[in-house]
């Protein structure tokens, strides 16, 4: 395994935060003081590897270290489907003006009628702000949202996608390369190396770590919109101890991906995994629970496949 240059202000900035949250569940899920039967079997699995992992690609690194822990494929380009948006939420939260007014228009809503995208449910001649947006992009990985946000902040599609990856430049993802604003295209790429630098670098952000940590997101009705509710896409965040984020994502060429941050005795990891299963059916959350269960020397009960909630419409990519 590479190692990488230490990031040791994103795990302390993220312990700090994570901290306060964790329940007591996550000290109940950590071994006991274990005894000689128990501490051979940590050791054991260790030394062989998280078992049992679907995902075709991925990494999972010590996000205070550096240190790769485990790799499969790691620098081999893929399409990334809805992680995308993490890019697109990156530009937007980097450009600033969150308070800035957006009018939604047919366009976004046509935009995932047409394609079956995942969707916030956004209806035309509300007016939404770039933060609700952002947790309409995030949450429930709404197309509708994202395209908007692109519009706005491009101006236009092309210039915005052009600022995706400048920044991707900027950031050393050499091989990631963007074509639109919400991965629903199989020419939008990247690898597990590069995705967790992008990852890193997203939730170095405080205006999107308090996004992609909520299970849910109402946005009460006002003159000039209509009420919306939505849940996260990523179901990690209510089935493991000290997940704090980050994306999901599904379409068919890319499978199922999630991006993901956890903390545990301020101990920060953050891994990837593409392509856990051809079908939307929530193996790439158990693929996520086994690897951090590896990673943080843990044994917390994993349930069975469950597909993520299903966003206003049904979708056939997020």
């Amino acid at each position: 395994m590479r190692r990488r240059r230490p990031r040791r202000s994103l795990a302390a900035a993220m312990a700090v935060v994570g901290a306060s949250s964790l329940s007591a569940v996550v000290l109940a899920a950590a071994p006991a003081q274990a005894g000689p039967a128990q501490a051979l079997w940590l050791a054991r699995a260790q030394a062989a590897g998280p078992a049992g992992i679907s995902a075709v690609a991925g990494e999972l690194v010590n996000a205070g270290t550096g240190k790769a822990m485990w790799a499969r494929r790691a620098a081999v380009q893929r399409p990334i489907a809805s992680l995308t948006k993490v890019m697109t939420a990156l530009v937007v939260i980097r450009a600033g003006h969150l308070r800035r007014r957006i009018t939604i228009t047919r366009a976004e809503v046509r935009y995932v009628q047409t394609y079956g995208a995942s969707n916030a449910g956004l209806r035309a001649g509300d007016i939404l702000t770039a933060r609700a947006l952002l947790y309409g992009m995030l949450l429930p990985s709404g197309a509708d949202a994202a395209m908007a946000l692109a519009q706005s902040y491009g101006p236009g599609i092309p210039a915005f996608v052009k600022k995706m990856n400048a920044l991707a430049r900027k950031l050393h993802l050499r091989d990631t390369q963007f074509t639109n604003f919400d991965g629903l295209q199989q020419t939008d790429v990247s690898t597990p190396a590069d995705l967790i630098r992008l990852g890193e670098a997203a939730m170095r952000e405080p205006a999107f770590r308090q996004v992609v940590d909520r299970r849910w997101w109402s946005l009460p009705a006002q003159p000039h919109r209509h009420h919306y509710f939505w849940r996260n896409s990523n179901l990690l965040l209510k089935r493991y101890p000290g997940v704090t984020g980050i994306k999901t994502g599904w379409t068919p060429p890319a499978g199922e991906c999630l991006l993901f941050y956890a903390i545990h005795r301020n101990k920060a990891l953050i891994g990837v995994i593409l392509d856990s299963a051809p079908t939307n059916s929530g193996v790439t959350f158990v693929d996520a629970a086994r690897l951090l269960n590896w990673g943080f020397h843990l044994n917390v009960p994993i349930p069975p496949p469950t597909p993520p909630p299903l966003t206003p419409r049904r979708a056939a990519g997020g």
